[in-house]
C-alpha cells in the first residue's frame, strides 16, 4: 500500500529484494525449503542411530571392514547435527554443519575406496550416495542462509522541512555524488551511465563494502527511488519525496531507506546505521539541511567545517 505521497506502509521482511529472489527460486523449483531441512533434520537422526546402534551393518554396505568406531563416532554427529537442525529456527548453520560432515565421509570413502580391503563397488555407490545428500544439503543449507540474511535489514524512515525550494532541494539529491557530503556512513558515490551508480560505504572495521544501484523512480522535483542490483552482496533501497511546505516555508523531505545484506557480507549493514537506523538516518537528515540552508555541514570539532558566525538550524520534523 501507498501514501498520496508514494510512500509504503506496512512492509514485511519478505517485502525486501533478496527475500523476493529466493522465494522466486524456491516456486520456481516447488521446493519449501524448510520442510527440506526437516526431512535432511530426521534423515541425519535416523541414519545417525544406524551407525550408532549397527556399524558393522552399515560398513557392509558401503564396502569397509574394522570400522566400526568410526562410524559410530559418525553416527552421534549425524544426530547431532538432526536434533540441532529441527531444534533451532537458524537451521542454515546446522545444515552448513552437515555439509562439512558430508564432506568429511566423502574423504573417508575416498580413502576407502583405494584400500585393498573394501568392495570397491559398494564404496562407489556409497560415494554417490553421500555426494547426491551433499547437494541436498547445499542447496538447502545456501537457500535458508539467504532467507536468514534477508531477515537482517534495517528500514530508517523521516521527514524533515528544508529551507529551500523542492527544484532545489531536488537537483541537489539527484546527484547521488553529493550523498557523502552528509551520509557519514558513505566514502564514495560515482554516477555511472542510464542511470547507474556505484556505492562505496565505510563498514565496521574500516571494511569496504561496495555495490551498485539504479533509480527505480524519477519524477523531477516531486520524487526519486533507488535500488540496488540484484545479486549485489548488500542490497539497499531508498526513496525521497519532496513536497512544497505550507505557507512557503520551504520544501518537505520524506526519506526511506532499507537496508541488508547477503549471505556472504562481511556483516550486517545495517551497522553502518548505528544501533538505531531511525535516529541516524535523522541525523544525516539534518545534514543534509545545513548543506541546503548553510551550503556546509557545521560540527563542533574544532569548527573546522562550520562558520565563524555559527549559523543555526531548526530540526523540524513534518509528520
Amino acid at each position: 500500500m501507498t501514501t498520496e505521497t508514494g510512500m509504503r506502509e506496512g512492509v514485511t521482511w519478505a517485502d525486501a529484494p533478496g527475500a523476493e529472489r529466493a522465494t522466486t527460486r524456491m516456486s520456481l523449483l516447488g521446493m519449501d525449503n524448510d520442510r527440506v531441512a526437516q526431512g535432511l533434520g530426521w534423515f541425519s537422526i535416523g541414519l545417525g542411530l544406524a551407525e550408532l546402534i549397527a556399524p558393522r551393518s552399515i560398513a557392509r554396505i558401503v564396502g569397509a571392514s574394522n570400522h566400526s568406531a568410526v562410524i559410530r563416532a559418525y553416527g552421534l554427529r549425524e544426530i547431532a547435527a538432526g536434533i540441532g537442525i529441527l531444534t533451532t529456527t537458524r537451521r542454515a548453520d546446522w545444515l552448513w554443519g552437515r555439509v562439512a560432515g558430508d564432506a568429511m565421509d566423502l574423504v573417508s570413502l575416498a580413502k576407502l575406496a583405494k584400500s585393498d580391503d573394501s568392495d570397491r563397488g559398494k564404496t562407489i555407490f556409497g560415494i554417490a550416495a553421500v555426494a547426491g545428500v551433499t547437494a541436498l544439503d547445499i542447496c538447502c543449507a545456501e537457500r535458508l542462509s539467504r532467507k536468514d540474511a534477508s531477515q537482517t535489514w534495517a528500514r530508517a524512515e523521516a521527514n524533515m522541512i528544508i529551507d529551500r525550494p523542492p527544484e532545489e532541494c531536488y537537483r541537489f539529491w539527484r546527484n547521488f555524488e553529493n550523498f557523502p557530503r552528509f551520509m557519514s556512513y558513505l566514502d564514495s558515490v560515482r554516477n555511472l551511465d542510464n542511470g547507474m551508480s556505484h556505492w562505496v560505504a565505510n563498514g565496521p572495521g574500516n571494511v569496504r563494502i561496495e555495490w551498485d544501484a539504479r533509480i527505480e523512480n524519477d519524477v523531477p522535483n516531486e520524487r526519486l527511488a533507488w535500488r540496488s542490483l540484484e545479486g549485489s552482496e548488500v542490497w539497499h533501497t531508498g526513496s525521497v519525496d519532496f513536497e512544497p511546505a505550507p505557507a512557503g516555508r520551504g520544501t518537505i523531505i520524506r526519506v526511506q531507506m532499507d537496508y541488508g545484506h547477503s549471505f556472504r557480507a562481511l556483516g550486517p549493514v545495517a551497522t553502518l546505521m548505528g544501533k538505531d537506523p531511525e535516529q541516524m538516518i535523522r541525523k544525516e537528515l539534518r545534514r543534509f539541511k545545513q548543506v541546503m540552508e548553510t551550503g556546509e555541514v557545521i560540527t563542533t570539532e574544532g569548527q573546522s567545517s562550520g562558520r565563524a558566525s555559527g549559523a543555526t538550524w531548526v530540526d523540524s520534523v513534518a509528520r
